[in-house]
């Protein structure tokens, strides 16, 4: 959790080699010369979210302010 950020749009994503998402090994699903975005991650809305599972529990609802209780 970074707590310092407004919203989940400040979050910086890391876009990896588009090559991974051709294929594997000797498989490929498609051309190499493919056009392709390979995010290593996204953002999903907080209005999807009802629990975030961590390893100190189950945040039901969460906000910040139940996120914060969760860390401390």
């Amino acid at each position: 959790f970074d707590l310092s950020l407004k919203s989940g749009e400040e979050i910086e994503i890391e876009f990896r080699d588009s090559r991974e998402v051709h294929g594997w090994g000797d498989a490929c699903w498609a051309c190499n010369d493919s056009p392709a975005l390979n995010p290593a991650f996204d953002v999903t809305p907080s209005k999807l979210i009802t629990a975030i599972i961590t390893e100190r529990g189950v945040i039901e609802r969460p906000s910040v302010e139940r996120i914060r209780e969760n860390l401390t």
